[in-house]
C-alpha cells in the first residue's frame, strides 16, 4: 500500500521516528503535503484517510513544486480549509515541519497574497516548534524520574535541568510516566512543593487518570481526597476515561464509589453513564445488588427520573442473581412509569431462569411474551436455546429451535454456533456436522469462521476426514481463508497419499496452493517417519512444486540421513 518514502525527505520529522520507517508515507504537502501512517483497514474505516483526498495523493514535494507551482495554494476556500485540516491532523500524529519546509510554504502563501493564512501559518509553526521543544524537555525529565527510585539525587538532577513549570509541561511529563504510576505521583508531589507553582484542576485530572489502576488505587483515592480539599473537581472527560478503565478491569466497587462522588459534585454523569455502569455490574457472575441499588438511588436522588435503560440495568442484575421476585417488582414499577416490558426485559428474565436451571419456566416466558403482544426475537430465542445447551438439554434445545423456525424467526450464525457447541459438548459430532450442512443448504446461512474451525477439529478428532474436507470446501465457497493446520497434523499421522492429494485440491482456489503449504505437509510426513509416502506424494504434485529448490533440499537432506544411517 503506497510507497516506502521517508518522512525526512520532505522536511517533516516525527519524534521517535526511526529513519526509513516503512510505516511512514509522505504525501505532497503543497496542494496536500502531509505525513501519514500506512493505515490498517480498521483505521481507514474511521475516515481520516479515506475521506481526505490530500492524504490519498502520493506526490514528491519537488515534483509538485516543479509541475504544479501555478496551482499551489490557489486560494480556493475549500482547498485552504482542507489545508488547515491536514496541518492539524499532521500535528496530532506527532509530525513537525522543519524550517526549510516552513519557509517554502510561507513563500507560496505570500505569492498567493493570502495574508491572513501567512500570519496564521506563522503562528502555527511557532507553536509547533515550541511544543516540540517542550516535548524534548518533558522526555528528559521523564527519563530522569523513571531511571531509579525517587531520591534526593533525582530531585537534585531535576533542579539542574532548570525546568520552567507550566500546566502543559506537567501534563506532558505525567503522560510520559503513565506506565509508572508511583513515579508519576512522586513527580507530581515534587512539582507541588516547588516554589512558584501550585497544582490546579488540569494537573490533578492528569495525575488521577494515571493513578486509576489496580496497583495504585490507594494513591488514586488519596489524590482525589487531596483534590477535593483543594477545591478542584474531576471533569467529565476524566471521569468517563477512569470509569471505563475501572469497569474494564472489573474494579466495580471503585467504579460505583467514583460514580457516587461525581453525582455529588457539579459535573454529573449522564443517564447513559448510569445505565452503562449498571450493565457492567450485571456482567459479573454474581452481581452485587447493593452496588446496583446504590447507583440507582444516587441517580434518582439527583432529581433524575429512571429511564427504560436504567430500569433494564437494575432488572438485569436481579434476574442474573436469581432474585426473581424483586425483578418482578421492578417490572411492575417500570410499567407504572410508562415502560412496557420488551424483548430486552424478557430476554433478561429468560437468561436468569436458564442460569438458575429453571428451564421450563424460561420456556413459558416466551408464551407470556406473545400473550402480551411482544414477539420473541432472535436474541430471546438464542438465549433460551443456549440455556438448554448449557444444561446439556440439547434435545429440548432442538425442540425450541424447531418451534422458532415454525414461528417464522430465521436462524443466524450466532444461534447456529450455540447449537453446534451444544452438540459438541455432548460429543454428538456427526449430528453437529449434519445440522450445519442442513442449515447452509436450506437457509443459505453463512456460519462463523470459528464455527467451521471448531467443527473441523472435532471431526478430525474422530477420524471423519471426508466430512472435514466437505467443510473445508464450504469455507472456500463462502470466501473464508483455508484452515490447513489440523489437516496437516491429521494427514501426517493417519492420512493416505490420496488423502493428502485431495487436501491440496481442497486448498486450491484459482491456482495451486502456495509452495509453503506443500513444504508444510512434506515436513510433517518426514517428522512422522513416513518417508516413502512423502516420495509417493511428491510424484502426484505439479511439476513446478517437484522442481522447487526448498522441496529438493528437503528430500535431499532426508535421503542423506537415510544413507548415513
Amino acid at each position: 500500500m503506497g510507497s516506502n518514502l521517508d518522512a525526512t525527505q520532505f522536511g517533516l520529522t516525527r519524534k521517535g521516528l526511526n529513519p526509513g520507517n516503512p510505516l511512514i508515507d509522505i504525501i505532497g504537502f503543497f496542494c496536500g503535503v502531509v505525513s501519514v501512517k500506512k493505515y490498517s483497514s480498521h483505521e481507514s474505516s474511521k475516515g481520516s484517510v479515506a475521506q481526505n483526498p490530500w492524504l490519498r495523493q502520493r506526490a514528491r514535494v519537488d515534483q509538485v513544486l516543479r509541475h504544479n507551482s501555478a496551482d499551489l495554494f490557489s486560494g480556493h476556500k475549500d482547498s485552504m480549509k482542507q489545508f488547515w485540516i491536514t496541518l492539524r491532523q499532521m500535528k496530532e500524529q506527532g509530525f513537525y515541519i522543519e524550517v526549510q519546509t516552513y519557509s517554502a510554504i510561507a513563500e507560496r502563501l505570500k505569492k498567493g497574497k493570502m495574508d491572513n493564512d501567512v500570519v496564521a501559518f506563522k503562528h502555527f509553526f511557532e507553536r509547533m516548534m515550541k511544543d516540540n521543544a517542550t516535548d524534548e524537555v518533558a522526555k528528559k525529565v521523564a527519563d530522569v524520574v523513571s531511571g531509579s527510585e525517587w531520591s534526593a539525587g533525582i530531585e537534585k538532577e531535576l533542579g539542574e535541568l532548570k525546568i520552567t513549570l507550566s500546566d502543559n509541561f506537567v501534563v506532558r511529563v505525567l503522560k510520559e510516566l503513565r506506565i509508572c504510576p508511583s513515579k508519576a505521583l512522586s513527580f507530581f508531589h515534587w512539582v507541588g512543593q516547588s516554589s512558584g507553582y501550585e497544582h490546579n484542576t488540569i494537573t490533578y485530572n492528569a495525575v488521577a487518570r494515571i493513578l486509576a489502576q489496580a496497583d495504585s488505587i490507594g494513591e488514586f483515592w488519596s489524590v482525589i481526597e487531596e483534590m477535593k480539599g483543594a477545591g478542584h473537581e474531576l471533569d467529565l472527560d476524566t471521569y468517563i476515561k477512569i470509569t471505563r478503565q475501572f469497569q474494564k478491569s472489573k474494579m466495580m466497587e471503585d467504579a460505583v464509589k467514583l460514580y457516587e462522588l461525581m453525582m455529588d459534585g457539579p459535573y454529573k454523569p449522564s443517564a447513559q453513564d448510569c445505565s452503562m455502569l449498571l450493565r457492567s455490574i450485571s456482567a459479573n457472575d454474581k452481581p452485587d445488588l447493593d452496588m446496583v441499588f446504590r447507583v440507582a438511588k444516587k441517580f434518582e436522588s439527583a432529581g433524575n427520573t429512571l429511564s427504560k435503560a436504567v430500569y433494564d440495568g437494575i432488572h438485569r442484575s436481579l434476574t442474573s442473581a436469581g432474585s426473581f421476585d424483586e425483578a418482578e417488582k421492578i417490572t411492575k414499577v417500570m410499567r407504572n412509569a410508562g415502560y412496557e416490558p420488551d424483548n430486552i426485559t424478557y430476554s433478561q428474565l429468560v437468561f436468569g431462569l436458564c442460569k438458575a436451571k429453571r428451564l421450563e419456566e424460561a420456556c413459558k416466558v416466551l408464551d407470556e411474551m406473545e400473550a402480551n403482544g411482544c414477539v420473541p426475537d432472535i436474541m430471546t430465542w438464542t438465549i433460551l436455546i443456549q440455556g438448554h445447551c448449557a444444561a446439556n438439554e440439547v434435545d429440548t434445545a432442538l425442540v425450541c429451535f424447531a418451534k422458532m423456525i415454525e414461528k417464522g424467526c430465521d436462524a443466524d450464525a450466532d444461534l447456529l454456533d450455540v447449537l453446534i457447541n451444544g452438540f459438541l459438548k455432548q460429543r454428538k459430532i456427526e449430528g453437529a456436522y449434519k445440522l450445519l450442512i442442513e442449515m447452509v443448504n436450506m437457509t443459505r446461512l453463512r456460519p462463523w469462521q470459528a464455527t467451521y474451525k471448531n467443527l473441523i477439529e472435532n471431526l478430525l478428532g474422530v477420524r471423519k476426514l471426508d466430512e472435514a474436507f466437505a467443510l473445508l470446501h464450504l469455507m472456500k465457497k463462502q470466501s473464508y481463508p483455508p484452515y490447513p493446520d489440523p489437516f496437516v497434523q491429521y494427514l501426517s499421522k493417519f492420512g493416505s497419499v490420496e488423502d493428502a492429494a485431495e487436501f491440496f485440491k481442497a486448498l486450491s482456489v484459482k491456482e495451486y496452493p502456495s509452495s509453503a503449504a506443500y513444504v508444510h505437509v512434506f515436513k510433517s510426513f518426514f517428522k512422522e517417519g513416513r518417508d516413502s509416502e512423502a516420495k509417493e506424494l511428491l510424484y502426484k504434485c505439479p511439476y513446478h512444486i517437484r522442481k522447487l529448490g526448498e522441496i529438493s533440499k528437503l528430500f535431499g537432506s532426508t535421503e542423506g540421513k537415510q544413507t548415513a544411517a
